[in-house]
């Protein structure tokens, strides 16, 4: 009889959503005295770190192969490089909440980039329709119609443009690294590895730009209020909690519950970084943004939820495992 784990997978499940709904928060507080490509580089860095180093402990091994190498590069940009410092971007210009629902893009960036990517994917109407509400709810977040009340466009679009990155990453992923060798924590720690790469020489060209040159890479501007060390702890936090010992997490739960029941982390993620926002930054959202991010969230959950047909069910549960 197999041993029933210490921890319930619910526990774990709550944990992660808190863990990643968290992210933007700590992002907020990290650009008090970072800069976004500090902090993408930092928590890429120590998320690296820490499942690689669980990786290997527990006697695992990276993947092998030019090939398999190319594709996780590829990975590496889009689940990594890109969107954690698309994220941290767009915080210099909206709100930790506004950035935390461009993460609601993802499972909507994911139908349209299967139909792109994937040789002979077809979406369902409902779907396609779901994708289509999704954009209105966008729309309706941005407010083209006012140029005072809205969000800044460009720094809303950067949050959106990262939560449509881990759809591209995860559909690429499928399509051709399905058959790769990478369990357990071999995926993860090979993507983060590759986006560490990457990050490297953008870190360098971005300090080289600046006044400071390449000491720019380790000089920090205190903080205007509050403990100096307070944004770099916060930082710390996001790459070893929320970057190494989430994917842990993640793991577990798609092992418990299965990858339907995980994938809705994806989702619940802005509900958390919208009540963080709000309650600890203080935070406000318009009534507009509201409603948008209402029709966002539906158009997600209406794009994730489980068909009926045995034959849908089997194919939504092979996406979600190339997913998580």
């Amino acid at each position: 009889m197999m041993a029933q784990p210490r921890v319930p997978w619910q526990v774990k499940f709550v944990a992660l959503v808190l863990i990643w709904g968290s992210s933007f928060l700590l992002m907020k507080v990290g650009l008090e005295s970072l800069a976004p490509v500090q902090i993408s580089a930092l928590r890429i860095l120590t998320g690296a770190v820490v499942v690689t180093g669980l990786l290997l402990a527990g006697g695992g091994r990276l993947p092998a192969g030019a090939r398999v190498w190319g594709h996780v590069l590829v990975c590496g940009f889009f689940l990594a490089a890109l969107p954690f410092t698309l994220f941290a971007l767009s915080e210099t210009r909206v709100s930790s909440a506004l950035a935390g629902i461009g993460n609601a893009a993802t499972p909507i960036a994911t139908v349209l980039a299967t139909l792109a990517i994937l040789p002979g994917a077809r979406a369902t109407g409902r779907r396609l329709v779901a994708v289509g509400v999704g954009f209105v709810g966008v729309v309706t977040i941005m407010q083209p119609w006012t140029s005072t009340e809205g969000p800044d466009l460009v720094g809303f679009s950067m949050a959106l443009a990262g939560g449509a990155s881990y759809g591209i990453g995860w559909t690429y992923n499928r399509r051709f690294l399905a058959g790769a060798d990478l369990g357990g924590l071999a995926m993860p720690a090979a993507t983060l590895l590759t986006g560490l790469g990457l990050m490297v020489p953008v870190t360098v060209g971005w300090a080289a730009t600046t006044p400071e040159g390449l000491a720019a890479v380790t000089a920090h501007a205190p903080a205007a209020d509050g403990p100096a060390w307070l944004p770099l702890l916060c930082v710390l936090a996001l790459g070893v909690v929320g970057t190494g010992f989430a994917y842990v997490l993640q793991f577990d739960v798609v092992r418990g519950a299965g990858p339907i029941v995980g994938s809705t982390i994806t989702y619940l993620i802005p509900v958390v970084s919208v009540l963080l926002g709000v309650l600890v930054l203080g935070e406000h959202l318009g009534t507009w943004q509201l409603v948008g991010f209402a029709v966002v969230l539906a158009a997600a959950w209406v794009v994730n939820r489980n068909p009926r047909s045995p034959e849908a069910v089997v194919t939504r549960a092979r996406e979600r495992a190339a997913r998580v």
